[in-house]
């Protein structure tokens, strides 16, 4: 059995849990959320109050699918309470990030700024010229954010210049070798 598929999901205070066949609700402090899972897994809520999930056989679709379903219910459950964040560096000379109502206007070395708006549920913040934090309650949709802001500028592996994600390693090569 899936290691990952038979943990139970624990519900903390404050959150509730509607499970609608394989339609699972979630609402909490930092707002609601919805998925429906694949129509084979089983998702039931013991007497206990944790959630779990099971799969009908051990067919390796099932097996594949266990695992995934039950970490889609669980970050749903830490997102509504605690939220996702990551976090993004901007490395160039005169690239910069700006803080606006509508999201994020970025520099970065275009002939234009570019203006990007964030999605609903989604918080842009700024905290430096340098450094972008993407906040919200779906893990999903916060990789999916830093994702697009990344490509808009990934960073070249001659200087380092660009987007990045914050602790991530950029492979340096060497540039031309220079006159005799």
């Amino acid at each position: 059995m899936s290691r990952i598929g038979k943990r139970p999901i624990a519900v903390p205070n404050g959150v509730d849990v509607t499970i609608d066949g394989n339609t699972v609700r979630v609402k909490g402090p930092r707002g609601q959320l919805e998925r429906t899972l694949h129509r084979d897994m089983i998702v039931e809520r013991d007497e206990d109050g944790t959630i779990m999930v099971r799969r009908p056989t051990d067919a390796p679709q099932h097996r594949a699918l266990h695992g995934l379903s039950r970490t889609l219910v669980s970050n749903m459950v830490e997102g509504v309470t605690t939220g996702f964040k990551k976090t993004l560096e901007i490395v160039g000379v005169g690239y910069r990030a700006e803080n606006k109502p509508f999201g994020l206007t970025l520099n970065l070395g275009y002939s234009h700024p570019i203006d990007y708006r964030a999605p609903e549920g989604i918080t842009l913040r700024a905290v430096s010229p340098t450094v972008v934090e993407v906040e919200g309650s779906s893990k999903e949709v916060v990789g999916q954010v830093a994702a697009e802001i990344r490509s808009l500028r990934p960073p070249e592996p001659y200087k380092g210049k660009g987007v990045k994600y914050q602790g991530e390693v950029i492979r340096r090569k060497a540039g031309k070798a220079g006159g005799k």
